[in-house]
């Protein structure tokens, strides 16, 4: 299975410390150089320690090599989402991690198959990993400072079953 991941769902799960769902769930992730950049940020500028991501063997930095196509997206989304799609698209991936509306909005417009972080929350769950979704997203409003739409909220628990 091939998994590219934008920016936010890497740092959402890093700043509740839930990255390992990520390989429990998808096994090797595959980002651009782009977003490890836009990644770095949480070391920079907020003073988060990126070591274990940076060392982390199931991760994959790639470079997407359409920069033409790559410059295309950035007219209206962000470079990181730019060539999240781009490189998902060069590497004919299963899944793009994404939650940007807009950008999932274009990666599906591109035929990309997309999930956010709650459907990982979810997969997670449906596999064993995790016995609950909703601490999580709390979680992941109080310390993520991650918008969840009321409806989005209980939707995401009435699939959990919880």
């Amino acid at each position: 299975m091939i998994i590219v991941s934008d920016t936010s769902p890497i740092s959402s799960l890093f700043l509740i410390n839930q990255l390992e769902l990520l390989p429990v769930v998808f096994g090797r992730i595959i980002i651009p150089q782009t977003v490890m950049a836009e990644l770095r940020v949480l070391e920079t500028d907020f003073g988060h320690d990126l070591a274990t991501l940076r060392s982390a063997p199931w991760l994959e930095i790639l470079k997407a090599t359409d920069i033409n196509e790559v410059n295309r997206f950035k007219q209206f989304l962000d470079a990181g989402e730019s060539e999240a799609i781009v490189l998902a698209k060069e590497l004919h991936a299963d899944y793009l991690l994404i939650d940007d509306k807009q950008g999932r909005n274009a990666a599906d417009h591109e035929g990309l198959t997309t999930i956010g972080v709650l459907g990982v929350f979810l997969l997670a769950k449906k596999a064993g990993t995790i016995n609950a979704v909703q601490p999580l997203m709390d979680d992941l409003r109080s310390q993520a400072k991650f918008f969840i739409r009321e409806d989005l909220y209980e939707k995401v628990l009435r699939l959990a079953g919880e």
